[in-house]
């Protein structure tokens, strides 16, 4: 693996190492252990779309590795206006070891990895989350679930999050359905290449039968950001997937919920089901400091 931009990067063997290398790099934190494999090595983090996530657990990763960060922010980059991408990839490769990039499009993140000399990271595009799917898979497997018997039910809408979730998911025998309002399903192609991967995707228009029987529902917010025009027909489009008490009843008895950040309270979740006890939601945005610290590792080198 040369980059992380995808879920299709990585084999099921290294998602199994990067699973391990992410759970010893916990318990040496909870054991006080202050190793710095990256002493001297900067990470350049370059942000189209803000984040408190992203941004404090990268950040915080790489000091807690040994190294730093450079904050850079849309107008410090200007993509395609101040300068072309690839000119941003070859004079960042000069100055620093590795990248991440949080974007608007993924065709900026797979430009940045083409023309750079250095790792890149997706931290976020339009198409994939791969990190965030990393931090969610692990937060089940360090639970002791095994992931290839596991179900999981996706409420909501079939966006960056949820094709990251399922490319994973199939990678590891994952059983995932998906229940969308019509027209808002996750991209054919991604679904297509689960099944192309062997695994068991489904989707369906019908948030109780997505839960039933579900061992995990997860679920994401109804407007991600750049989606604000589309407020109100999305709220009509959404009302029924909503994750709440009375659609849990239908998953299995201790079924975990889960939901990646922010969350929109009493939209796509209830108060009483975000904080309740089958919730997992602050343990998966705890894990994505220790699952992107063992990627980092793992691309520089180091794990």
């Amino acid at each position: 693996m040369k980059h992380f931009l995808s879920m299709e990067d990585l084999e099921r063997d290294e998602v199994t190492r990067l699973f391990r290398l992410t759970a010893e790099l916990k318990s040496r934190i909870k054991a006080g252990d202050r190793a710095t494999p990256l002493t001297g090595r900067t990470m350049a983090l370059i942000f189209e779309k803000p984040s408190l996530r992203t941004r404090v657990t990268f950040e915080v990763g790489m000091v807690q590795l040994g190294g730093a960060s450079v904050y850079l922010a849309a107008q410090e980059i200007g993509f395609g206006k101040r300068e072309s991408v690839p000119d941003i990839a070859r004079n960042l490769s000069r100055w620093v070891d590795i990248v991440t990039a949080r974007v608007f499009s993924h065709a900026t993140v797979e430009g940045l990895a083409r023309f750079s000399a250095i790792p890149v990271i997706n931290g976020l595009s339009d198409r994939e989350h791969p990190c965030q799917a990393m931090a969610d898979l692990f937060t089940l497997w360090e639970r002791g679930l095994d992931l290839a018997h596991t179900r999981l039910a996706w409420i909501g809408d079939g966006n960056n999050v949820c094709h990251s979730v399922l490319l994973l998911g199939a990678r590891l025998g994952m059983d995932i359905i998906v229940a969308t309002p019509p027209g808002y399903e996750p991209d054919a192609k991604v679904v297509e290449s689960c099944r192309r991967l062997g695994g068991k995707v489904a989707l369906t228009a019908d948030a109780r039968e997505a839960a039933e029987g579900a061992d995990v529902v997860y679920t994401d917010v109804w407007i991600s950001m750049g989606q604000e025009a589309e407020r109100e027909r999305r709220h009509e489009a959404f009302q029924r997937y909503q994750v709440n008490e009375t659609l849990l009843r239908f998953a299995a008895p201790k079924a975990l919920v889960m939901h990646c950040l922010p969350a929109h309270r009493g939209e796509e979740i209830t108060d009483t089901v975000l904080d309740g006890p089958q919730s997992v939601i602050l343990d998966q945005a705890e894990n994505r400091l220790h699952a992107q610290k063992a990627v980092i590792l793992h691309l520089l080198g180091g794990g």
